[in-house]
């Protein structure tokens, strides 16, 4: 049962990334490593000649997790739909062709007594798998522990998956170490996804519940935060590009986004928060220029 959970938890991700045709907060490298450890899974399965659903699982992953990560190609990077497309299909054949030469190459050895290969295959898989759940962490970072993106159905899914398969490996009455390790790094990260956002639920509480209260959301309240460029306590981390200049007043310290802003003409298209946004780096450059041209 839990075999065909983990082969449709990436169902619910993929129908909200297309109905808000927005992936953000849910990292497209997440979703390919995710693909590429279903090939050594795939091996791992097919080589030990497991039962036909532990085979297919792998295969099914790999197909929703690059039909994922072309959503974020598509939904995020901007890329157009056939380019995108195109590079996942490409990605699919190389993944697919890999995996049968690995099944060929190893199953003779395999089955000659020499088990170390396998081994080596799952350990490469279970840290892939582990891997995946990283990416997702620099979002809350970025955040302040807030998730965004990530669709909770998808997430309970995939745990609840992890969590009764790392049960049933402990009541067997062998457990099998690398699975346990690769179930458990899994259930451990993804607890981590969602008490984060517990916690960052926990601190904003008065926030929101004021917010809500004057008929705005949290989003609104950030928003207007940065178009006013006043300090916000949860503000979203961004990486800010500073450039060095010299000028009549000497060397200067100046955000390329202030500096350049001048040389770029306003896109009636842009938001309104955008448009103050300029605004008021345009004064702030105009108030340097004014400061440079009376000095003596």
């Amino acid at each position: 049962m839990f075999s065909e959970l983990w082969c449709v938890q990436l169902i619910p991700q993929i129908w909200t990334n297309w109905r808000t045709k927005r992936t953000d907060g849910l990292p497209g490298i997440m979703m390919f490593l995710w693909a590429l450890c279903a090939v050594p899974f795939g091996v791992y399965a097919v080589v030990q000649n497991f039962n036909i659903p532990l085979q297919v699982q792998p295969q099914v992953f790999m197909s929703l997790c690059l039909v994922s990560w072309t959503q974020t190609l598509l939904y995020h990077n901007k890329w157009p739909a056939w380019k995108a497309t195109f590079l996942a299909l490409a990605v699919a054949c190389v993944f697919a062709g890999a995996e049968a030469a690995l099944i060929l190459t190893l199953r003779p050895v395999y089955y000659g007594g020499n088990d170390v290969p396998m081994l080596a295959v799952g350990i490469i898989a279970a840290v892939l798998l582990a891997a995946g759940l990283l990416p997702p962490y620099r979002e809350l970072w970025k955040r302040r522990g807030r998730v965004v993106g990530i669709n909770w159905a998808f997430l309970f899914m995939d745990w609840l998956g992890a969590f009764v398969s790392l049960m049933a490996l402990v009541a067997q009455k062998t457990f099998d170490t690398l699975g346990g390790a690769s179930y458990m790094a899994c259930c451990l990260l993804e607890i981590g996804i969602a008490s984060s956002h517990l916690v960052w639920l926990a601190r904003t509480r008065k926030m929101r519940r004021a917010a809500a209260a004057q008929g705005k959301t949290f989003d609104d309240i950030a928003a207007e935060h940065e178009a006013l460029e006043t300090p916000f306590k949860f503000a979203e981390r961004k990486d800010l590009k500073i450039e060095k200049r010299s000028d009549e007043c000497g060397d200067s310290t100046v955000p390329l986004e202030i500096a350049d802003v001048s040389q770029t003409g306003r896109d009636p298209a842009l938001p309104l928060s955008c448009l103050r946004r300029r605004a008021y780096h345009e004064v702030q450059q105009a108030e340097l220029n004014i400061m440079c041209t009376v000095r003596p």
